[in-house]
């Protein structure tokens, strides 16, 4: 009897591994826990190749969606946003700035923006300039300037 086997996780399980890995586990844990309740199948060689070939395809779909991403941030980044809203003398707004009327400024000017995605700390509530980071891959982060004016 073998002390350890391998198999290929199908589902995240906690302390052994995440979906799509090959982890090594004892026969009796295999048998009567993992294979069961379907979180593994038994790690044959077509099913390695498979899990292989998925792990390529993912990683060119990730290559793809970040240069995308990139180009996307260039045109942020250049990308000024001027809003004009009614001000008290002090400079203070009556009501505030949102990512949702960031949103909607942006796409008056023919850029498409996820307000999910942009990191706004707070409402703006006073006349001024501003940067926003927005997150749009993990590692791809544009910064957005919004200039807030008084009417």
């Amino acid at each position: 009897m073998p002390a350890n086997i391998q198999v290929i996780l199908q589902q995240d399980v906690a302390k052994l591994g995440k979906s799509g890995e090959l982890v090594r586990v004892r026969p009796g844990f295999a048998r009567n826990y993992l294979l069961p309740r379907q979180f593994a199948v038994p790690a044959t060689h077509s099913a390695v190749r498979r899990i292989e070939h998925e792990k390529t395809v993912a990683t060119a779909k990730a290559d793809k969606a970040k240069k995308e991403a990139q180009g996307i941030g260039a045109q942020i980044d250049a990308l000024t946003i001027k809003l004009s809203l009614k001000a008290g003398d002090d400079g203070r707004l009556f009501g505030s700035v949102t990512t949702k009327d960031i949103e909607n400024a942006a796409k008056a000017q023919g850029i498409t923006l996820d307000r999910k995605k942009m990191h706004l700390a707070e409402p703006i509530k006073s006349v001024g300039s501003y940067t926003i980071p927005v997150k749009l891959v993990s590692d791809v982060v544009a910064t957005l300037k919004v200039e807030v004016v008084a009417k």
